[in-house]
């Protein structure tokens, strides 16, 4: 089973992210939390466009991913869990956690630093809340994104199959909570114990730079309540609360052009955790 899912990774890879847009996609169509104001074609065929960009640039740009240096490391002996010589079961658990809280620590330094966040601004900048806005990441940042998580691997040395798992879940945990769907209050309340939901995660999404700096977490919720980043709802309600950032908020800002060349316009003020005191609010 392990050789047939590291064999066949792209394509379980592409079988579940498919899966998951269009099941998130349909919940969205049937049960939806807000009302969307900009047409779905507008932003979802840009959208799009940015995960596909992103996709060939990574393919590209880096000779190996994650599942493959993983790989490598368990026949080299690489990374701590293969020094330590740590049980399988084990290596499984560890890697899936210790790579969740690499994607969340990297979260909170996009927000952090002012030219990171320059990068990551545009996936904030969405006018809308919906499964393509989880894709919606500019390419600078990907390409950055693998190359720490490959420093992880390489470091951790885990499991190969702990590393498709994980990269499996986060990609489609990322479209799960940044979907539009309606899921009744009790039980948004037990499952944000066990994983984001959409809820938990709008938050982050407000236009608020105090709302926006917190709820980094994509995968695993735990991250945030022990960390102290974690704000339970907005301030103005689901409903109300207006989504993005207050720059570029036209919707020709929208389109995949101006998206990529986000991080150059504008200054990069306001939403940074260091920003000055008084600009929180």
């Amino acid at each position: 089973m392990t050789v047939f899912l590291l064999q066949n990774e792209p394509a379980i890879r592409m079988g579940f992210f498919l899966g998951v847009l269009v099941l998130m996609a349909a919940w969205e169509f049937a049960a939806p939390r807000r009302r969307m104001e900009i047409p779905r074609l507008l932003r979802w065929s840009n959208n799009i466009t940015i995960v596909v960009v992103d996709t060939l640039l990574v393919r590209l740009t880096f000779p190996i991913v994650a599942v493959g240096l993983a790989l490598m490391a368990e026949q080299k002996g690489w990374g701590l869990l293969n020094i330590f010589g740590a049980p399988g079961w084990l290596g499984f658990i560890v890697a899936v956690l210790a790579l969740d809280l690499a994607i969340y620590l990297q979260h909170v330094m996009f927000h952090a630093v002012p030219a990171l966040w320059r990068l990551h601004r545009m996936h904030h900048a969405d006018l809308e809340f919906d499964v393509t806005t989880g894709l919606r990441f500019h390419p600078v940042e990907i390409l950055l994104s693998m190359g720490i998580k490959l420093a992880v691997v390489a470091a951790l040395g885990p499991p190969a199959v702990a590393v498709l798992v994980f990269e499996v879940l986060l990609n489609a945990t990322a479209m799960f909570n940044h979907s539009n769907v309606r899921i009744p209050i009790g039980i948004d309340r037990v499952l944000r114990l066990l994983v984001v939901t959409p809820d938990m995660h709008r938050v982050h999404h407000s236009i608020h730079p105090v709302e926006t700096n917190s709820n980094f977490g994509f995968n695993l919720p735990w991250w945030d309540r022990l960390l102290g980043t974690y704000r339970a709802q907005p301030r103005e309600g689901h409903e109300e609360m207006t989504i993005g950032i207050e720059q570029f908020r036209t919707r020709r800002d929208l389109w995949i052009d101006r998206m990529l060349i986000q991080p150059v316009r504008g200054p990069a003020s306001g939403y940074p955790i260091n920003r000055e005191e008084d600009d929180q609010r």
